[in-house]
This record gives C-alpha cells, sequence and structure tokens, in this order.
C-alpha cells in the first residue's frame, strides 16, 4: 500500500526515564500507535559552537500524519532540550493491515 497518511516521528532523549514516560503519555493519549525505543545511542552534534557527544535514547514514533502538530507541541513541552530533535518521516509504503492498526489505535485529530 502506497500511502501519505502515516508518518514516523524520531525524538531523542536524554535519559531511559525520559523516553519511557514521552512513549506512555503518547499511547495513553492515543496520539501515536506505537513508540519503540532505541536505547543508547551515541549522537555527536554541534551545538552552540562546540561539537557535542552525548548518550541518548530515540524513540520511534508511529502515528496518522494528522496528530504530528499535537505530538510536537506535547514533546517540546515535556522535553528538557531547548531545541529537541522531532523529524517526521513519510511513510511510503506499509502492510495496509499494520497501517489500518495504526488508524485504530489512534484518536486521529482533525
Amino acid at each position: 500500500m502506497t500511502t501519505k497518511a502515516y508518518q514516523v516521528i524520531l525524538c531523542t532523549f536524554p535519559d531511559s526515564d525520559l523516553a519511557r514516560q514521552c512513549a506512555h503519555a503518547l499511547i495513553e493519549r492515543q496520539l501515536a500507535a506505537c513508540v519503540n525505543i532505541l536505547p543508547s545511542i551515541t549522537s555527536i552534534y554541534a551545538w552552540e559552537g562546540k561539537i557535542e557527544t552525548a548518550q541518548e535514547h530515540l524513540l520511534l514514533i508511529k502515528i496518522p500524519e494528522q496528530n504530528y502538530v499535537i505530538i510536537e507541541d506535547f514533546i517540546k513541552q515535556h522535553h528538557p532540550y531547548d531545541v529537541p530533535e522531532i523529524i517526521a518521516l513519510p511513510i511510503e509504503r506499509g502492510l495496509p493491515d499494520y497501517l489500518q492498526w495504526i488508524t485504530s489505535s489512534c484518536h486521529v485529530m482533525s
């Protein structure tokens, strides 16, 4: 199935507790169907004129695209970083049953 009605949001957190809290909150509020947490990734990035290295936890958040704005707002309000990584990638193809499950698992914002 080809569609752009679904997205995966990438978002890093500085520790596992905050990553889990965000994941649980998104699922409890039915904003996302599934959140995977990839533990202990190494991020190397430029920040305020310096090269930084940090251990982070990456969330993969599967959503109907209509929920992006509310999820972005939620993450910005609850994230400890001044500028959190919030990147949405369209799901170009997917198993139709899985994509339907995303829709049925979420309260889709209009």
